[in-house]
């Protein structure tokens, strides 16, 4: 029968196209076939194309994601560029979905890219987020931190968290289990409205976001193959001025609204409604977050 296969005979691991593209990975010892295979089977959500979402789209397509999930509602705005290379002086006025598939389909044509021109809310978080393997917040507000936050708590899936604000940059992993941090332990609830600055009123160093994107995609990678240590239970400080690392451990809270021992949110929160804040508003807190962690890890 012509197209049939014995049964019995399994699909090759790759074929002679992905031997050559996955090479370097398949000789790699921690990650060989069989990681490479992982990260082809993979499915992961990249909420956000922007700043964050540009380089851990483009390096988990180069690397074999096979599918790659990208939510953002947004359209390519000029001041976009300058940070955000998903995307060409072409694509202003785009959906950033749309301009973003066409940079990872002709990257790596091997990834399934899955697009979510919508916002994130109470009503569609658990249907998108539960399609994915790891979900990668690369979001810059509040209302669908908070939202990304609970729902994978929820689900039961790893978010590889990253934030970014003027020349200084957090990233960490959080994974639901007993005793172990999410992004509530630090922060209860969001913030005041005009609480901190936003990226338009306090600017962005260009580069910033593409260190720790990076980082986000290395963080998915390690969990996916299963390798390495993953930054669970420890916050990554980035001081791009000074070009200091520094890690923070954080600490499981016990009242935690979401992850502690007597959950007080136990369902999803449009927290633009409930916290006041404008849903399009455009937050980075990585500061104030970097101030509050460093009075708690010294408390």
């Amino acid at each position: 029968m012509t197209g049939a296969k014995p049964a019995g005979v399994r699909k090759p691991v790759f074929n002679e196209e992905q031997v050559v593209r996955y090479s370097r990975h398949i000789i790699l010892p921690g990650i060989g076939a069989a990681g490479q295979r992982a990260l082809m089977d993979a499915k992961v959500l990249c909420i956000g194309a922007g700043g964050l979402g540009s380089p851990a789209a483009m390096y988990l397509a180069a690397a074999g994601v096979g599918t790659l999930g990208l939510l953002d509602f947004d359209r390519v705005d000029l001041t976009n560029l300058q940070r955000q290379l998903l995307h060409d002086t072409g694509d202003v006025g785009r959906p950033k979905v749309d301009s973003a598939a066409d940079r990872i389909n002709a990257l790596n044509p091997n990834v399934e890219v899955v697009k979510h021109d919508t916002t994130l809310t109470s009503d569609n978080a658990f249907d998108i987020l539960g399609r994915y393997d790891v979900i990668v917040d690369g979001t810059d507000n509040f209302p669908v931190r908070y939202l990304v936050n609970d729902a994978t708590q929820m689900l039961g899936k790893p978010l590889v968290y990253g934030s970014i604000y003027q020349f200084d940059g957090q990233a960490s992993v959080f994974l639901p289990g007993p005793e172990t941090p999410c992004y509530r332990c630090l922060f209860p609830q969001p913030p005041p409205p005009g609480a901190v600055p936003n990226c338009a009123e306090a600017g962005v160093f260009g580069v910033l976001p593409g260190i720790v994107g990076s980082i986000q995609a290395v963080e998915a990678i390690k969990l996916i193959v299963g390798i390495g240590e993953p930054l669970v239970g420890r916050l990554l400080l980035f001081d791009a001025l000074a070009m200091e690392f520094t890690s923070v451990k954080l600490r499981w809270d016990p009242d935690c609204p979401v992850c502690g021992k007597h959950p007080t949110v136990t369902g999803l929160i449009d927290y633009d409604q409930f916290c006041g804040l404008p849903a399009r508003t455009t937050v980075q807190q990585a500061q104030a977050e970097a101030d509050t962690l460093k009075t708690t890890s010294e408390a």
